[in-house]
């Protein structure tokens, strides 16, 4: 019987070689023909996962984006019981990339957004995973702004307490941790500055 091939299987084996190569020496290493070496498939198997060079590289960009919010929902749900304030805090955290077994991952997603800069096809691919991840982190901070509120959110008799702006506290945060993985990286920050950075802003945000 021929040899059954997962083709879903296949297209993350390749999407992790591009992110290796891109890694390790910029995005013009990804050729398809790089790739298929360091994926040990043949150039034909690339080809027939990926029709051109810019859909292998929008797939590797979404690759690493399923991969940050998979790692995300694996914390969740080794803790349950969390409120939604920590929800958000995991969540920002794993979008920064700040811990050292992250660093490869961080350099490609950075690379990925110096390409998107004049590759007008790319930066949509990142615009919509921006904004996929905007509108969860909106959906947290709302949820978790209307546990700390309470009975007094909608109690006739108490002032009405301030409510966040959800959509604007979720691009605000979402900018800071894209910006934090920028600083560790070229050694502005230090990982444990970063992250008291984005600790202190999270404290902010509940107060």
């Amino acid at each position: 019987m021929p040899k059954q091939v997962d083709h879903e299987e296949r297209r993350r084996r390749i999407a992790d070689a591009v992110c290796a190569l891109i890694d390790e020496q910029g995005l013009e290493a990804a050729t398809l023909r790089d790739v298929a070496a360091r994926a040990e498939v043949s150039m034909g198997a690339v080809q027939r996962c990926f029709r051109t060079k810019e859909e292998m590289l929008h797939f590797a960009v979404a690759h690493i984006g399923r991969q940050v919010t998979e790692r995300a929902r694996a914390r969740l749900l080794a803790a349950p019981a969390q409120s939604p304030a920590s929800t958000v805090g995991h969540l920002a955290h794993e979008l920064a990339l700040l811990q050292t077994r992250y660093r490869a991952q961080a350099r490609t997603w950075l690379a990925f957004l110096a390409a998107a800069a004049v590759h007008p096809a790319l930066a949509a691919g990142l615009r919509t995973s921006y904004a996929e991840l905007e509108a969860l982190l909106a959906r947290l901070i709302a949820d978790a702004t209307e546990q700390s509120l309470g009975p007094a959110a909608d109690h006739p008799l108490w002032p009405a307490p301030e409510r966040l702006d959800a959509a604007r506290e979720a691009r605000t945060l979402l900018a800071l941790a894209d910006g934090l993985t920028a600083h560790v990286l070229i050694g502005h920050r230090t990982t444990e500055e970063a992250e008291q950075l984005l600790h202190d802003h999270l404290v902010r945000l509940w107060a």
